[in-house]
């Protein structure tokens, strides 16, 4: 089975522990990502190491189940994501950068069914919408901050 591999890095003007905190809560996503939607919190709160969130992403409403398997507020997070589709494993970063943080990712996806003999174009979409997801939280958490000062 192919598996693809997805990095990237993305500079956010907003500290570590919002950052942490906003990603590491996954009913957050679709404040920044909207592919996904009906992000519901499976575990007893607060977030942390072994939460699990059920989640639909896309038109066609492909159900997501999010663990978190590392949770090292607010320096990494990992989790591991399963749908039909494919799995996805791996973390985020969060090292502080003057007032704010570099995010970086580092995942491992693995597809399922008929997207197995699709592992480069899974790995270029995967890239492009990865960047396009962080680049939502960097829009999302900068403006708010801006809100914040006013």
């Amino acid at each position: 089975m192919l598996v693809a591999h997805i990095s990237g890095r993305i500079h956010v003007a907003a500290p570590c522990e919002l950052v942490f905190d906003t990603v590491a809560d996954s009913r957050n996503e679709p404040s920044f990502n909207p592919a996904m939607h009906d992000v519901r919190l499976l575990t007893a709160p607060p977030v942390g190491l072994g939460s699990r969130f059920s989640a639909r992403m896309g038109r066609a409403g492909t159900e997501l189940l999010v663990d978190i398997t590392e949770f090292d507020r607010p320096h990494r997070l990992g989790s591991r994501t399963s749908s039909t589709l494919m799995t996805t494993a791996g973390s985020l970063t969060f090292t502080p950068a003057g007032e704010g943080t570099d995010l970086a990712w580092d995942w491992q996806v693995r597809p399922r069914g008929w997207l197995r003999g699709l592992g480069p174009v899974v790995g270029m979409l995967g890239s492009r919408m990865e960047r396009g997801i962080w680049t939502g939280l960097k829009n999302e958490l900068e403006g708010l901050r801006d809100d914040r000062r006013a």
